[in-house]
């Protein structure tokens, strides 16, 4: 097997970074975050890249900043309102966390970002590559950084065949592009980098001939830049179906609050759960209801069927009109619960699946 050996000393670090910074300069996308020196607009925008696409981002960044401008106006803010504001962003404790770190903030550093990456990562919600982004492109400092783009990048252009989720790539990840890393300008060259695999080292297909780096490139050299990085093989996600109970009074629906922590924590729902094996959707729900509120509700008509994927599982929801019949409300799961009108539920933030259930349920009439 032909492989190349790259040795990372001055000289390849300095040619690395010319070419990677002058294709940077001149094919790097215009996007709001990289026309500000605002720490505190730049964290946001970090953490609100995480996992999410470029496109998705940018209303909602605008949207923040309009809200939220500085790191005061979002520790004062009300958690519900914060929820509101990032609702259709997903993976919610990225929103809780930026709470509270706010609150952080303004208690122990003035309202200011640290520059000291330790101090980055005691806040809730900045792990390394967190706070790597934001000391080398807020502040200069040069800190390396590793996420999905860099990770496949480095690993075709050093041609790693370790699995990437294993704990030794990661390590060998880290350590190149610490290696790589200029002391003057880290922040472009860590966004380079990551512009770099957003644009031309994709994950299928990838533009080659218009890299700057592909002579020295090692996987495409070899014609192998498809097959990395090299990942384990996972089983299929779950699926489970689930049911929602829209319990109706007086022409209000009741909502409940989910627990703070944990998978759309804080946001508000329509109550029920999984179904069981043996169980049917009305008894998976009567079941649901009576655990987490001590209702026993009369299931009836089906209000509709909802499906969305969530990191490592997917789910079918099924939605039911329901009324309560007995019991007072008791919390043995929710933190609160709320009696509202339907026009009323735009007020409050909820998951995709409960905000889908809360649109066909102003579209269609009430069954009370």
């Amino acid at each position: 097997m032909v492989h190349f050996v790259i040795v990372i000393d001055k000289s390849f670090q300095i040619k690395f970074s010319q070419l990677l910074l002058a294709w940077y300069r001149k094919n790097a996308r215009i996007l709001p975050w990289r026309e500000t020196s605002d720490p505190y607009a730049i964290w946001i925008s970090e953490i609100m890249l995480q996992q999410t696409r470029v496109d998705t981002v940018i209303p909602y960044y605008h949207k923040w900043l309009e809200e939220y401008p500085t790191v005061e106006d979002l520790a004062t803010a009300d958690e519900d309102r914060v929820l509101k504001v990032w609702e259709g962003l997903g993976y919610y404790s990225r929103a809780r966390n930026l709470h509270k770190a706010a609150h952080i903030l303004v208690d122990r550093f003035q309202g200011q970002l640290p520059r000291d990456l330790k101090d980055l990562q005691s806040l809730p919600g900045i792990g390394r590559y967190t706070a790597g982004a934001i000391a080398s492109i807020a502040f200069g400092i040069p800190a390396p950084i590793l996420d999905g783009n860099l990770r496949r990048v480095l690993t075709r252009f050093f041609n790693i065949r370790t699995p990437i989720q294993t704990t030794e790539t990661e390590k060998r990840l880290w350590k190149l592009a610490g290696e790589l890393l200029p002391p003057n300008n880290p922040g472009d060259f860590n966004q380079a980098l990551m512009e770099l695999g957003a644009l031309i080292c994709l994950p299928i297909n990838p533009n080659c001939a218009d890299c700057p780096l592909n002579k020295e490139c090692q996987a495409n050299q070899l014609g192998i830049q498809e097959s990395l990085p090299v990942r384990k093989k996972k089983s299929p996600p779950p699926h489970y179906q689930v049911a929602a109970a829209v319990i109706e009074k007086e022409g209000q629906v009741l909502l409940a609050k989910r627990p703070p922590d944990g998978l759309l924590g804080g946001l508000w729902e329509f109550p029920g759960g999984k179904q069981e094996e043996a169980e049917t959707l009305p008894e998976a729900l009567r079941r649901e209801i009576q655990e987490e509120l001590d209702l026993e509700i009369v299931v009836g008509e089906a209000l509709g069927i909802f499906q969305h994927a969530y990191t490592h599982y997917s789910v079918t929801l099924h939605a039911f009109r329901c009324r309560e019949i007995q019991g007072d409300i008791q919390l043995n799961y929710h933190t609160d619960v709320s009696w509202v009108e339907p026009d009323n539920l735009d007020a409050y933030p909820m998951g995709k699946l409960d905000r889908m259930i809360a649109e066909q349920l102003q579209d269609s009439p009430s069954s009370t």
